[in-house]
């Protein structure tokens, strides 16, 4: 339902546009990749994948074999990734801008990094495998 309302928002409302205009940056600069092409890599093995969501939204739903470092821990654990792979960072989808931020941040530390497009509401929708670490209740 929240794709279809933002769905909606960005064909009739012109204000959508405006302040997608003015508050998100020029993504042109930072490569992204869709979701039929993270899969193929994740069947490669050849890339690691980064949620940068805060830890509660990782641990209720992610991308399996996403790494779980949060925006505003990324800077601080470079260290933990490897500069051998790929990194594709996500997060919430059209609208959140951890993952630009991310990509900024790797490839200015020499990282080759891109941005999944969709977000994780939006995996979920295409009907893509989710993991959870969440304790499911009976």
């Amino acid at each position: 339902m929240w794709q279809a309302l933002r769905n909606l928002g960005d064909l009739q409302l012109v204000e959508v546009s405006r302040l997608v205009q003015s508050f998100l940056q020029d993504r042109g600069p930072l490569q992204s990749i869709n979701a039929a092409e993270l899969l193929q890599h994740m069947e490669a093995g050849d890339v690691v994948i980064l949620d940068v969501r805060p830890d509660l939204e990782y641990q209720s739903g992610h991308i399996p074999k996403a790494r779980s470092i949060p925006i505003d821990e990324l800077e601080s654990r470079l260290g933990e990734l490897s500069r051998r792979q790929e990194i594709i960072a996500y997060c919430r989808g059209p609208y959140c801008v951890f993952a630009d931020e991310a990509v900024t941040l790797l490839q200015k530390q020499g990282y080759r990094a891109r941005r999944l497009v969709e977000g994780l509401p939006d995996w979920k929708a295409l009907d893509l495998p989710v993991e959870s670490l969440m304790e499911k209740s009976e």
